[in-house]
């Protein structure tokens, strides 16, 4: 594991002094989102494929119909039937995660790596780098410690909150709609012949929240992690609103947002 940080921080580095002529001081935070930018377009064949899956899925929605009309009563049943029905169609019912997964390994090794004092036994000299004086290792907690919250350091995660929480309420009003359009053609959320219609009810009043939840990470995790999320998080907003773009509604919100 040392010598593969020790690699990863050696790329990191080589991305940052490639950028120097251009961004100088802030070329580290440039080839963090640099970084972040590569790991999503290489990852993003899987996110059209997602989107087909849930295409497939969402043309799946008259049958799955019928199978609560037929099975409304019995949980197990519908289940069952459910499933038989997604493997018969080769449609993954949980379509949407995997390029979410994949990407979690590179923002835990960009957390890792700016939150080690240490990497193969040396000094970690990334922590040396920092974002308009915020340090790429700092957290926004450490910042307020330096001039509250309008200090020169906390002005950087202050940015990246209003960025952050443009990206969220972009995606909450176009979740709220999707879920508003898929209820109008769905059984009644407090329908007693519907399994799991309560899990349903609170699902659909929890989800368009969920991207908030976005702007806690911010707070807490090192800055050069804070800026890995922004950068994906807003990609992931602008990529799902193109590829889900005629995805219908009750199948595109229950793909992963991140």
């Amino acid at each position: 594991m040392s010598a593969f940080m020790s690699a990863f921080a050696s790329l990191v580095a080589h991305l940052a002094d490639l950028l120097d002529p251009l961004f100088h001081g802030a070329s580290m935070a440039a080839a963090i989102i640099l970084f972040t930018a590569c790991v999503r377009l290489a990852i993003h064949p899987l996110s059209r494929q997602s989107a087909s899956a849930q295409r497939a899925r969402a043309a799946l929605a008259p049958q799955l119909a019928v199978l609560r009309t037929k099975h409304g009563k019995d949980a197990q049943k519908l289940q069952k039937a459910t499933m038989e029905l997604y493997a018969a169609e080769k449609v993954s019912p949980l379509a949407g995660c995997l390029p979410s997964l994949l990407q979690m390994p590179a923002f835990f090794l960009m957390y890792h790596l700016f939150e080690s004092g240490s990497i193969g036994g040396k000094p970690n000299v990334l922590l040396e780098h920092s974002l308009l004086g915020s340090p790429l290792g700092g957290t926004w907690r450490d910042a307020l410690a330096h001039g509250g919250p309008f200090g020169s350091q906390a002005v950087v995660y202050l940015v990246l909150f209003v960025v952050v929480a443009a990206v969220a309420t972009f995606n909450y009003r176009r979740t709220k709609k999707m879920m508003a359009a898929g209820a109008a053609t769905a059984p009644a959320p407090g329908s007693s012949d519907v399994p799991g219609a309560g899990a349903m009810s609170a699902m659909t009043k929890v989800m368009p929240l969920m991207s908030f939840m976005t702007l806690f990470t911010v707070g807490f995790v090192p800055l050069a992690a804070a800026l890995y999320v922004v950068t994906s998080t807003t990609w992931s907003a602008v990529e799902r609103a193109y590829l889900y773009r005629d995805v219908a509604p009750s199948a595109a919100v229950l793909a992963t947002p991140m």
